[in-house]
């Protein structure tokens, strides 16, 4: 590896398991050290322990708010300051219109959504000048599909914030951008209310329009995140990072 993260101090929300878990070891590979999130200690531990001695943990829920108070203090133990913030924590709910509730509607948006934005101010007291948030939205953000208006929105939601938040702490020297995975097989789809079968469906079709012809890797996405977590990104703010096999473009 190349150290690109040398030195440098990172949180990643959900970072036990898929695309959190893969960055968390690429950006320790580079020289960072990383504490990660879960919902869960005994995921968290498990993930910690495989890391190893530059990971640290704690057991947080984003849709909490006292949950990203401790976090925030367990960073300031740990570190002081933090560089580089992946607000990656997220699922997917779907639906037609007229099957979506208040609970499900709420349980998209304060993941996807108010956990995102909150983490963000939690953590922003600790981020220096030089500074980096990054924001898992998704390759759906600028696109429609039947039964998938709370997720495909509230990924464009996050999109929205990253851009204005970029605008708002550009100032503070901090920059704030998102990344937006394609297909990328996980087990997203364990906190999800779709079944595997719809989304290998789904992971199919998409493959197969894409210009690549295939899904991504949470590699592929771990590789972005150390671009815009390291000082090679110096002059990349509210950029969109797309990668998805160009699936969102054609």
């Amino acid at each position: 590896m190349s150290n690109r993260l040398t030195d440098k101090t990172a949180i990643i929300t959900g970072g036990t398991t898929g695309i959190g878990l893969e960055t968390a070891k690429r950006y320790i590979a580079e020289g960072a050290r990383v504490i990660i999130t879960g919902r869960t200690q005994d995921k968290v531990d498990a993930a910690v322990a495989e890391l190893g001695e530059n990971a640290f943990g704690i057991a947080a829920d984003s849709t909490k708010l006292d949950d990203l108070d401790a976090l925030a203090v367990f960073a300031r133990e740990k570190f002081g300051t933090v560089d580089i913030l992946f607000a990656n924590a997220g699922n997917g709910m779907f639906a037609p219109i007229a099957d979506v509730d208040e609970a499900l509607y709420a349980r998209q948006f304060d993941l996807n959504v108010k956990g995102a934005f909150f983490t963000a101010q939690k953590i922003l007291p600790l981020l220096a000048k030089g500074s980096a948030i990054i924001f898992t939205a998704s390759a759906v953000h600028a696109k429609g599909a039947p039964g998938a208006s709370l997720y495909f929105a509230s990924k464009a939601a996050v999109r929205s914030f990253a851009r204005t938040l970029a605008a708002e702490l550009g100032g503070q020297g901090i920059r704030v951008n998102t990344i937006s995975p394609g297909i990328v097989p996980t087990n997203f789809f364990d906190n999800s209310n779709v079944g595997t079968e719809t989304f290998d469906q789904f992971e199919e079709m998409a493959g197969k329009s894409a210009p690549l012809g295939r899904a991504g890797t949470p590699t592929e996405i771990a590789n972005a995140a150390v671009f815009l977590g390291s000082d090679e990104a110096s002059f990349v703010t509210a950029e969109d990072l797309v990668v998805d096999g160009g699936w969102m473009n054609v």
